[in-house]
């Protein structure tokens, strides 16, 4: 597609200044303070272009130098049955995931892609240096399709007990690599190796929510839910693990209320985790802009025990600057959580009401939201956005036979430096 790369300049949201994106920055020049940066783009109004372009229809408020082939836009559609169930008369659903019928089609059935493909976009198409992608299993599905029909080298880290999640409809592109964390590790242990991998030459981090293009891109569930309502929700739900999307929402609702033909309020964010591991639910009924103490075994131990094993990111952007903390008090949002059971009943009713398998992840969501209904939060005639983060993965394995990823190296909790550099040797031989 002939494009020309988007216009915007970095802003650090702890001293104001603008800056220049002077290439792969992910954080303010010459700032102390932990703080996240933001993109602002020349486009004040954001024009969607039309669905051909898949996610980049949302291209005037992605921070990107290029399009690449192969994505979807989530897409966003008013509810009738889970609506009426729940005695809702606005409630709208945004689905990232598989569902033709809908017009989404990601093949890896996840939100993820919407990071995947921004942030690969924001690449120089020249860049030789390895990307490395920690994630627990649907970041690295994302990032390993982009990456391997794009031919972009990358190098994933998963903990060994999330291999499963690594499925794909066709074998992958061999510049796409995996190392992985061995058995009774978490999430946390995949982005301490990745953080590893990235001090060895040749390889740079991607960055997570620090990363502009990746929260922006995950943005686009948000410009998709508005630009077909008409106007800024009241009440965003969603299931988080980083809370990086519900950052995403909170800047896209800023961004949208200076466009100004969508209104001028802040949605309240209403976001979930999978009980017991609710560490940043714990936090915030804390009133503690820091995470609370939270040690390795009790951690690991709780994720065991959650469905929803995307959601268990023990360091989340959470305390810095613009990060989570600051958007759920601007928001005057809450954090709700859902058992397993609760999630899986909601799952069952999504599939009855709505017609689509669902993410756990995304049924934790869905839980909370039926809570919040019936402990009177929600008013009948509220505008409610529901963030389906997953689905359709059963509807798309159908019938098919599965390739998966195998990790080249699998290596032992908290390695060393030269464990990891050793391993990349015997992986990326020159």
């Amino acid at each position: 597609m002939d494009f020309e790369a988007t216009e915007y300049t970095l802003q650090s949201l702890v001293t104001g200044k603008l800056f220049k994106d002077t290439g792969w920055l992910l954080d303010a020049p010459d700032q102390e303070k932990p703080g996240l940066i933001r993109t602002i783009y020349k486009h004040k109004q954001m024009n969607p272009k039309d669905t051909s372009f898949g996610i980049y229809r949302f291209a005037d408020w992605l921070p990107i130098s290029r399009m690449l082939q192969g994505s979807s836009a989530p897409v966003t559609y008013k509810s009738s049955g889970l609506a009426s169930h729940l005695g809702l008369k606005n409630l709208y659903i945004t689905f990232s995931g598989y569902w033709p019928e809908k017009g989404v089609e990601m093949s890896t059935c996840s939100f993820k892609e919407t990071e995947a493909y921004s942030v690969c976009g924001r690449m120089d198409s020249r860049e030789k240096k390895v990307l490395v992608v920690a994630s627990a299993g649907n970041t690295a599905r994302a990032f390993a399709k982009v990456c391997s029909d794009n031919n972009i080298p990358l190098l994933l880290c998963v903990p060994e007990d999330n291999l499963d999640a690594l499925w794909f409809a066709k074998p992958l592109n061999d510049c796409v690599k995996l190392i992985a964390s061995q058995t009774g590790s978490d999430y946390f242990d995949a982005i301490h190796l990745s953080n590893l991998a990235c001090q060895c030459e040749g390889f740079v981090a991607e960055g997570g929510a620090k990363n502009v293009a990746r929260r922006d891109g995950m943005g686009t569930t948000m410009l998709s839910a508005t630009t077909h309502i008409g106007e800024i929700p009241d009440y965003y739900f969603q299931a988080i693990g980083s809370g990086t999307g519900a950052i995403a929402a909170w800047e896209a609702n800023i961004r949208l209320n200076a466009d100004g033909r969508f209104g001028n309020k802040l949605m309240k964010l209403m976001v979930s985790q999978n009980h017991p591991f609710v560490p940043i639910m714990n936090a915030w009924n804390a009133n503690s802009r820091d995470m609370l103490p939270f040690d390795d075994e009790t951690a690991r131990k709780e994720v065991e025990i959650i469905d929803a094993k995307v959601l268990s990111n023990r360091k989340p952007p959470y305390p810095p600057v613009g990060g989570l903390f600051d958007a759920l008090t601007e928001t005057k949002g809450e954090v709700l959580s859902a058992t397993n059971e609760e999630a899986s009943q909601a799952a069952e009713l999504f599939l009855k009401l709505e017609g689509n398998d669902i993410h756990p992840a995304s049924a934790v969501a869905v839980a909370t939201l039926i809570q919040a209904v019936n402990d009177g939060k929600i008013e009948p005639e509220a505008i409610v956005m529901l963030n389906i983060t997953g689905g359709g993965e059963e509807r798309i394995k159908s019938g098919k036979t599965l390739h998966y990823l195998v990790p080249l190296e699998i290596l032992r909790i908290n390695p060393s430096l030269a464990e990891v550099q050793s391993a990349l040797n015997r992986i990326f031989v020159k």
